[in-house]
């Protein structure tokens, strides 16, 4: 069974930035494809980005392109989402997910992943 633990959420300014992290377990970590969602009260949950089980592409929401960058570290089993110039309409929970995708092009609908992790809050003031 995978298990995904994001850290790094938390409080900043708008046009500050914030990384998050997602740490795996319970699977072979190179063989997932590696998403972020997010989730805003009363909206339902969106996609972010998501990146390849061996990095070899990688897919981006338009509203964050030129501003977030996902990546992944197969030897720390841990997938990254790099956020800059945050604005206060990023605020929301942000979901890690994962799935076992062969797919060159990584997944972007949440019904793609069959394992979630516990969310990480993200606030952006204005």
């Amino acid at each position: 069974q995978v298990q995904l633990v994001e850290s790094g959420g938390g409080l900043v300014q708008a046009g500050g930035s914030l990384r998050l992290s997602c740490a795996a377990s319970g699977g072979t970590f190179s063989r997932y494809a590696m998403g972020w969602f997010r989730q805003a009260p009363g909206k339902e949950r969106e996609f972010v980005a998501a990146i390849s089980r061996r990095d070899l592409s990688t897919r981006y929401a338009d509203f964050v392109k030129g501003r977030f960058t996902i990546s992944r570290d197969n030897a720390k089993n841990t997938v990254y989402l790099q956020m800059n110039s945050l604005k206060p309409e990023d605020t929301a929970v942000y979901y890690c997910a994962t799935t076992l995708s062969v797919l060159t092009a990584p997944p972007t609908t949440p019904g793609e992943y069959p394992y979630w992790g516990q969310g990480t809050q993200v606030t952006v003031s204005s």
